[in-house]
């Protein structure tokens, strides 16, 4: 597994548990009837806050316990090579291509939500959501064409 798919992988990992945990704390919220808005600015703050810190210390983690355990395992130090390639370069903007688009669809699906007549805090929680999901597909993009040789 090369470096960016490594990268990519600790990304999506931890962008499912923190939607997880986002969607589980929102459907806790609507079955006890009504949203709070003092709730969910904690919430988003949270979910926000959390997926910054979840992917900086993953990736740092993941850049120098994996070397390590390499070398443990082989018996034999090697740099990792960072390198980025042409092709690492196109994968990365399909895969940003797809995020933004996402994104992009969910946002105005949320306004449109807005517009009919939900309120903002549906709104906004759902750009959240779109947010998030938009980084997952972005990764399993990125790890499908990874996997292909594209």
């Amino acid at each position: 597994m090369s470096y960016q798919e490594k990268n990519i992988t600790v990304s999506l990992v931890s962008h499912l548990l923190i939607t997880g945990y986002y969607l589980i704390s929102l459907f806790q919220m609507t079955q006890v009837g009504e949203l709070i808005a003092s709730q969910l600015y904690l919430l988003w703050l949270t979910v926000i806050i959390v997926s910054i810190l979840t992917n900086i210390i993953a990736s740092i983690l993941t850049n120098i316990l994996l070397p390590i355990l390499e070398a443990i395992r082989s018996r034999s130090y090697e740099d990792p090579r960072f390198i980025a390639d042409e092709r690492d370069e196109l994968i990365s903007l399909k895969g940003t291509r797809a995020s933004h688009l996402t994104f992009s669809v969910g946002v105005l699906g949320c306004v449109i939500a807005f517009v009919i007549g939900q309120p903002a805090l549906v709104m906004i929680s759902g750009m959240v959501f779109f947010s998030l999901l938009s980084e997952i597909i972005g990764d399993v993009i990125k790890i499908v064409l990874y996997r292909n040789g594209s």
